[in-house]
């Protein structure tokens, strides 16, 4: 009986090793990483779940960072690709860019939706 708790202990400080190190990607913006790990985390320790408990917060909080920086981004690119198809007097060349701006558009807008069910599923977790 004392063999399966202390091995069932060093399963959960590894866990909790493995969730400080997630704390730490999430902490440094390193969003893609802390999301691998907590994939990581999920599959080798199935049975720590307060380690995964906190890893869902954090994977919900990393995925709405990655979502609002990716909306940033497309947001950007988006306003660049309209001032370009404004200036555009070329009609093949401005019809490139309203598909490159329509694909942009729908691009945002799904990042929108993104960020409202994390927002969402983040409120019906607390």
């Amino acid at each position: 009986m004392l063999a399966a708790t202390g091995c069932e202990q060093k399963k959960d400080e590894g866990a909790a090793t493995m969730l400080t190190e997630i704390e730490q990607l999430y902490e440094q913006g390193n969003y893609k990483a802390a999301l691998d790990s907590i994939v990581l985390l999920r599959a080798r320790f199935p049975k720590a779940l307060a380690e995964r408990q906190r890893a869902l917060r954090i994977w919900q909080e990393a995925s709405l960072k990655q979502a609002q920086e990716d909306i940033a981004l497309t947001d950007s690119a988006l306003q660049a690709v309209t001032a370009q198809m404004q200036a555009e007097t070329r009609i093949y060349e401005r019809n490139m860019l309203g598909v490159k701006k329509d694909s942009l558009q729908v691009r945002y807008e799904a990042l929108i939706g993104e960020v409202r069910i994390i927002r969402k599923k983040m409120e019906d977790n607390k």
